[in-house]
């Protein structure tokens, strides 16, 4: 059940970080808006986790996976809620500074990761240790130049097409450099950062 109640926690608060990004694309944040949001995500969470445990039975690795992608969903909603409260507090969607926020709200996301990760993805029984800190670190940081690398290139050398407002292309930019991040991140730390901690079934 444990698992259930933080994935719940979770899909709440993912309801309530998505409304930045939302808000910054111009929509009105209405009530029904707000409690919609946060009554699907509340819901979606615990579902699909209830969905990969079925599927864990066929691929065990599901079940690690499940918690991974919940862990994922909420830090890269941390990460597009911090870039896009960044954006609506400057009015700045481009350019350097879009580096410098993507890159901020990149290592919050991270710093989030890391606890959710090693206690509950991987169910690690050790304290926190800076060798594990500094292993995490350096596969984060080439996580980092992955994420922000691929942002950057979509946002500042693709460009935006004349038909999308520069601020869904930030978005779009953000949103394709977080999938390709998140298969990087979790084949790393489940091979090699949290190796040690990981529980076979």
């Amino acid at each position: 059940m444990r698992d259930y109640y933080l994935v719940t926690l979770i899909g709440f608060l993912v309801g309530w970080l998505v409304l930045l990004p939302i808000k910054n694309f111009g929509f009105e944040m209405m009530p029904l808006l707000i409690i919609g949001s946060v009554i699907f995500f509340t819901f979606l969470g615990p579902f699909c986790m209830w969905i990969l445990k079925k599927l864990s039975f066929f691929w065990p690795v599901l079940d690690q996976f499940g918690k991974f992608a919940a862990v994922g969903s909420l830090n890269s909603f941390i990460d597009l809620a911090v870039l896009n409260l960044l954006i609506l507090m400057t009015g700045i969607s481009v350019g350097i500074f879009f580096t410098i926020f993507k890159t901020v709200s990149f290592l919050l996301a991270k710093t989030s990761s890391y606890f959710w990760n090693k206690f509950w993805t991987f169910e690690s029984k050790e304290p926190v240790s800076w060798r594990e800190y500094i292993k995490f670190g350096i596969f984060t940081g080439i996580g980092l130049l992955l994420n922000v690398g691929i942002a950057t290139l979509i946002v500042n050398f693709l460009k935006s097409p004349g038909y999308v407002d520069d601020k869904i292309w930030a978005n779009v930019g953000a949103v394709g450099a977080i999938i390709i991040s998140m298969f990087w991140n979790f084949l790393s730390y489940r091979n090699i950062v949290f190796k040690k901690e990981l529980i076979v079934k």
